[in-house]
């Protein structure tokens, strides 16, 4: 039985350790870089919204700027994981940040001369949208490289609580301020500029390799063997699929129809839209601080999936709001069930699959979760054209938790917790190693 050092004997983690990956350099610098770089997304939330909602004042045009930056996200996503796997991943991920650094310049450039059109802004989103298939698995697999596996959980944890301080905390409240003040060409700048610092952060990491397959083998092959692992485990195809499913449900309505209903039905402004976000951060922070503190339960996939489906319900709460406090009520409650699940998922995927595979499992959870969401974008604004917005949200908060909680009882799904067998991915030696054991959940 493995003693991981920072977790307690009843599998929670010590309150004196949550801190300890920041000693880290390397780590201290990419979570600074990816803090600064989360404060500009959620910025882009807001000015992204309100810019195609000024171009026109109808769901099916963020719609169609949304689906043009997931699609390419889908596309490209395979190739990302195989070359982060294959490669540097700190390069990887610099080589994104400049492409979506550069995309956004053209945003911010276009809004700000009155010559940015739907067309446009939808293809520079595209171009985001590629460049986040490349960073999002290399950040995915870089981590376990520069972090003990010990430490893995605070260092997930403490990647939980810059996400909604970012994301949905300071960088939506600064997006509506900027929007509000100069306009969203204004705020498409500053998040350009935020991928500089970023980039700046990764360019000061350690210059040695953190990670190099070396492989000599084709890229289907390494497709293949990714793929391969997948297909052994119940807990991650299962997973994968309810991901997908659920998303396909209740992604393109909660994206493209709580604005609209913040902007057209409530006659909100961008502030109040940033604060719903906010409060959501809120939620984020303090999950990220419970469960990185707490006494976690042991069975690791069961509070995933009850965490996730309590989250995926909360989104029927944005359609049967009246007031903008009651949005902020289930912004906070989806954010905080979704970090908690997500701070058990990741650490469960980085201790259970092999480095040298990580990269391209990563890839493939992103590329079949998400796989759907085009579809979701694109048919949120008929379907809510047709039942209404908050009918929409409703329904597809409560037919995604259905989805979800469903997989749960996908025969072989909590195998993991029950196992006897706790050796890890990297003393295993091989790709058929053995799935942890309940005294390693997180």
């Amino acid at each position: 039985m493995h003693n991981y050092e920072g977790l307690d004997g009843r599998g929670g983690f010590s309150r004196a350790n949550l801190l300890a990956p920041l000693r880290n350099r390397d780590f201290r610098l990419l979570w600074t870089g990816l803090f600064v770089s989360l404060l500009g997304d959620g910025i882009f939330l807001i000015a992204v919204a309100w810019q195609a909602y000024e171009l026109s004042n109808l769901p099916v045009a963020l719609s169609l700027v949304f689906l043009a930056m997931t699609v390419t996200h889908v596309i490209f996503l395979m190739l990302g994981g195989v070359v982060s796997d294959r490669f540097e991943r700190r390069k990887v991920m610099l080589s994104a940040d400049v492409v979506r650094g550069l995309a956004l310049a053209g945003m911010a450039a276009l809004s700000l001369t009155s010559n940015l059109s739907l067309g446009s802004l939808a293809a520079l989103t595209a171009v985001y949208g590629a460049g986040t298939a490349f960073f999002g698995p290399a950040f995915d697999a870089i981590v376990p490289d520069i972090v003990p596996p010990r430490l893995l959980p605070q260092a997930n944890s403490l990647d939980q609580l810059i996400k909604p301080l970012g994301l949905r905390l300071f960088g939506p409240a600064l997006g509506g301020l900027l929007v509000g003040a100069w306009g969203p060409g204004a705020a498409f700048a500053v998040d350009a500029a935020t991928f500089g610092v970023s980039a700046g952060a990764l360019l000061m990491m350690s210059h040695r390799k953190l990670h190099s397959s070396g492989g000599t083998q084709s890229f289907i092959s390494e497709l293949r063997s990714g793929y391969s692992f997948v297909r052994k485990h119940v807990w991650l195809w299962g997973t994968f699929s309810a991901a997908a499913l659920a998303y396909l449900l209740f992604m393109g309505p909660a994206e493209v129809l709580l604005p609209y209903i913040v902007k057209v039905e409530m006659k909100g402004s961008a502030g109040d839209l940033g604060l719903i976000f906010a409060i959501g951060g809120v939620g984020s922070i303090l999950s990220a601080i419970v469960v990185s503190t707490g006494h976690m339960q042991r069975r690791n996939i069961t509070f995933i999936y009850m965490t996730w489906t309590l989250s995926t319900l909360a989104i029927a709460g944005y359609g049967l709001a009246r007031f903008p406090w009651q949005l902020m009520v289930a912004s906070f409650a989806f954010n905080f069930l979704e970090s908690a699940g997500t701070i058990v998922w990741v650490t469960t995927k980085q201790r259970m699959i092999p480095s040298a595979l990580l990269g391209r499992v990563s890839s493939i959870d992103w590329l079949i979760s998400i796989g759907l969401v085009p579809l979701s974008y694109a048919a949120t604004g008929p379907i809510s054209s047709v039942l209404g917005a908050r009918t929409t949200l409703a329904g597809a908060g409560v037919l995604g938790a259905t989805v979800t909680i469903g997989a749960f009882f996908l025969p072989g799904m909590r195998d993991i917790e029950r196992s006897d067998d706790t050796e890890s991915p990297d003393s295993a030696g091989s790709v058929d190693m053995p799935v942890m054991a309940e005294s390693e959940a997180s």
